[in-house]
């Protein structure tokens, strides 16, 4: 056992490793980083925070929001006060949290994200993404936490769902450190080979309001001074990329995304031309771990060559799925555990795993089966009991813990997880059957995408009733039924079945498929008792898509969701809206859609048409050009050669402009977002040439996104010596401007990112936001997506105008303009808070242009 006596004994190891980077997440459209020292400082400010506040050792704090840094903050900030933690999933309904709220007499709560919005629940609560500017007031001396003993609650967790009188499972200090010890004890051995690929980098997926989450995002990395990097999306898509672009080590992640992600690898070989790729998994069984990755390289490459592993728990992971990234060279760790047992009870070993087994029992706990094989745990790790006006114990008197699990042993000591003793559905003839068994054998079937298999009561006792998700309308489930049953004994056969009428099952925060759910509606649509084989009519899209877009509706319309109800005329969502609405859908079902075929959808049925044909390979917003390679040395430095030698003298020479506002950029010291209005080809040339040396240096300027992507990537059918002249306008074009894309049609959520990345990379963006050259001098409507830009960035803004160049155009004097013709004017810059709307923002900047 370790000999630290609290949780926050870790933070003297954050210090320790001071500036090596602990966190990075977004924040709008930038990416923020953390080091070890400022989150522990940020806890120490805290801390004499909750002391300030009058928040009392033992007394409860809530922590309601998304994955951040500011979160593991204020978690250490409440350990070290002495205060319980009581974390809330971000999707936790205001009904359940207010009963929450009152079961723990919550002293205080912090709020971010989303939960701000509830402000019936959050009006006197403490924004969770301002903590630093909040406690900036108080020292960052370590603060003073030594009376807190390993037996004091650290939190209570609730794992009811959000119809169920809340249950709290209580942690303390010590059971945490019991799993952790052992963790830190064995990682020790490997440090040293760790530093050879130093930093470990982990993508968290699993929110920290769950044990598997704070252990993965909070405990576990920091003993090996790894980053932890936060993402909202779990559109696969978005996954793959991050961990690519972000040289990803490690995903954890629920087994539900790695199925997801399994899904998109197939339809990417796919899509590339990959012939007979499932056969070519199947036979990759006999090669090693080497020839494995040779053969799969595409695939590694598509991830980066730094990933090589998945961490997953929070349910069971279908051994089919972990098989696949097995054979494709990947490692894949799972562990089993509870929160009632601080997440773990027993881990994959990552160079020792047990295939198809969640590892071995923990140093310091005890395991038995008893009877009909539950799963037994004792040991410091087990919870103290729920909470009910103080602690009431859930152990025996003998310290075992009922796990409600069902299990096996093999002679080695590894556990194989055979489900949850309440789902064995038990035959009128007496014998067992595990839902799991009848699930691996469904979603081997090629029709089958997803399923779940739930207790039906038959006329001889119950039985099992398949509920599945096909990969197809035209998918025939009785044959997948069919080749299922032939796999497995005439006890477990399937007589039942019902398609489901969505894209996904009801699931919990941790991505469990909610069978008690299913259950209900299968029973109210009077699904349950039918004799045959059964099909579900697919429900009306109004129910299929109301929980995901019911916000936007909200904001934008009172009308009752229809399939024919018009999106632009009787929902009123702009291309914006839309731009949300298809994240939501896509993290909601986690699936890719294509971009263009969306932003062209009219109406609400048109969504749920493209929401049921599934993901789409070829997004048409990938295919624009986004060169990242014109942002890096030595492009940056020729650019800047370039600048100078070339762009600045031959602007001088066709147009010396007056320049009016200088006073308002000077001082800049970026990175700066200019907004122009847009005349003719050489604008961008003319608003470098008045911009001071510090700022026109660095720059980035986005392009009509259509016209680089055609100059790039040629349709068909173009002449040879067309293409090469439209490829080389392209590669001058972003070599001399560092231009990207900017698409009027589809294609926003790639742009609007990338623009993110240059301005991480200390770039001022120059956009025109009409879209296009003006025809007739006067100012056209701006672009929505500019407000989001002036949101999201968090940089200053400054309106420009350029005029005189209208003028010269129609006298047909297109160059050599007399001097002090043409003049650029800089407003002054703005700045605009990130919940600010962006469509109000949008209209703002267009009047602060016009009145210059």
């Amino acid at each position: 056992m370790s000999s630290r006596s609290s949780i926050n004994s870790y933070l003297d190891d954050f210090l320790r490793r001071g500036g090596a980077t602990a966190y990075v997440q977004r924040r709008g459209l930038r990416t923020e980083r953390w080091s070890y020292r400022r989150v522990a400082e940020t806890a120490f400010r805290t801390a004499r925070e909750l002391e300030a506040r009058g928040v009392a050792r033992g007394e409860r704090v809530i922590l309601w929001g998304a994955n951040s840094a500011e979160w593991v903050a204020a978690f250490f900030g409440c350990a070290l006060r002495g205060a319980v933690v009581v974390p809330l999933d971000l999707e936790s309904a205001p009904d359940f949290v207010s009963r929450v709220r009152a079961q723990v007499s919550a002293s205080l709560i912090f709020a971010g994200g989303v939960a701000r919005e509830q402000e019936a629940l959050t009006r006197d609560a403490l924004p969770l993404e301002d903590l630093p500017q909040l406690v900036a007031r108080h020292s960052p001396a370590p603060y003073d936490s030594t009376e807190t003993a390993a037996d004091d609650l650290l939190e209570i967790i609730y794992t009811s769902g959000t119809t169920d009188e809340p249950r709290g499972v209580t942690l303390a200090h010590r059971n945490f450190l019991a799993n952790l010890a052992p963790l830190e004890e064995e990682i020790a051995k490997f440090l040293r080979w760790e530093r050879i690929v130093h930093p470990l980098r982990f993508l968290n997926l699993v929110p920290l309001s769950h044990v598997f989450g704070q252990f993965m995002g909070i405990f576990v990395p920091q003993l090996l001074g790894g980053e932890v990097h936060f993402q909202d999306s779990l559109n696969p898509s978005e996954v793959v990329e991050t961990v690519r672009r972000r040289r990803v080590s490690v995903v954890v992640a629920v087994p539900r995304l790695l199925e997801t992600l399994r899904e998109y690898v197939e339809r990417q070989e796919e899509a590339s031309g990959a012939r007979d790729f499932t056969l070519r998994v199947e036979r990759a069984a006999r090669l090693s771990p080497l020839k494995r990755w040779l053969k799969f390289r595409r695939v590694h490459r598509r991830f980066g060559l730094k990933f090589w592993a998945f961490v997953t728990g929070g349910a069971t992971l279908p051994e089919e799925t972990e098989t696949f990234w097995r054979r494709l060279g990947f490692a894949v760790l799972q562990g089993y555990g509870m929160t009632e047992t601080a997440s773990l009870i027993a881990v994959n070993h990552p160079f020792k795993s047990g295939r198809g087994s969640v590892g071995r029992t923990l140093p310091g706990q005890e395991i038995k089966l008893g009877e009909g094989g539950e799963i037994l745990v004792r040991g410091a790790n087990v919870s103290p009991g729920y909470w009910a006006d103080g602690v009431r114990p859930l152990a025996d008197a003998e310290g075992w813990l009922r796990t409600g699990d069902l299990g096996e042993m093999d002679d080695e000591g590894n556990i194989f997880f055979k489900g949850r003793r309440k789902d064995v559905i038990v035959t009128d003839a007496g014998l067992n059957i595990h839902p799991e068994d009848l699930e691996a054998a469904l979603a081997r079937q090629p029709e089958v995408r997803l399923c779940a298999v739930v207790r039906r009561e038959g006329a001889r006792g119950d039985e099992p009733l398949a509920v599945l998700i096909l990969k197809g309308e035209d998918a025939d489930a009785a044959r997948a039924v069919e080749r299922a049953n032939a796999t497995l004994a005439r006890h477990q056969q399937i007589r039942h079945w019902a398609v489901w009428p969505e894209q996904d099952f009801p699931r919990t925060p941790t991505r469990k498929v909610r069978k008690r759910d299913i259950v209900e509606r299968l029973t109210a649509e009077g699904m349950m008792k039918d004799a045959g084989g059964l099909n579900g009519g697919r429900r009306t899209v109004a129910g299929e898509l109301e929980p995901v877009i019911s916000s936007l509706v909200t904001r934008h319309s009172t009308l009752p969701l229809d399939p024919s109800a018009k999106l632009s005329t009787d929902l009123k969502l702009d291309s914006l809206a839309r731009v949300e609405l298809l994240s939501a859908i896509e993290d909601r079902y986690q699936v890719e859609i294509d971009e263009a075929a969306f932003t062209a959808a009219t109406t609400v049925g048109d969504i749920e048409k493209i929401v049921r044909e599934g993901a789409s390979a070829s997004d048409a917003s990938a295919r624009y050009p986004y060169p990242r390679w014109a942002q890096r040395p030595p492009f940056t430095w020729l650019r800047v050669a370039l600048l100078y030698a070339v762009i600045l003298p031959i602007t001088a020479l066709l147009c010396w402009a007056r320049v009016s506002g200088r006073e308002h950029v000077e001082r800049l010291r970026g990175p700066v977002l200019f907004i122009s209005n847009h005349i003719t080809f050489v604008d961008h040339a003319l608003i470098l040439s008045a911009l001071p040396g510090s700022l026109r240096r660095r720059f980035a300027i986005a392009q009509e996104g259509e016209r680089l992507r055609w100059w790039r990537r040629a349709p068909e059918g173009t002449h040879a010596l067309r293409r090469l002249q439209w490829l080389a306008q392209y590669v001058l074009v972003v070599l001399f401007f560092n231009t990207f894309s900017l698409p009027q049609k589809s294609g926003f959520r790639r742009s609007f990112a990338y623009a993110g990345e240059a301005v991480d990379r200390g770039f001022n963006l120059l956009v025109f936001p009409e879209g296009t050259r003006t025809e007739d001098g006067a100012l056209k409507p701006f672009m929505g997506g500019t407000g989001v830009l002036a949101t999201k960035l968090g940089v200053p803004v400054v309106p420009v105008r350029i005029e005189g160049l209208f003028e010269l155009k129609q006298r047909g004097r297109k160059f050599f303009a007399p001097p002090g013709s043409v003049r650029v004017t800089f407003g002054e810059p703005v700045k605009f808070a990130p919940d600010e709307d962006p469509a109000e923002v949008t209209r703002e900047l267009e009047r602060r242009v016009a009145a210059l």
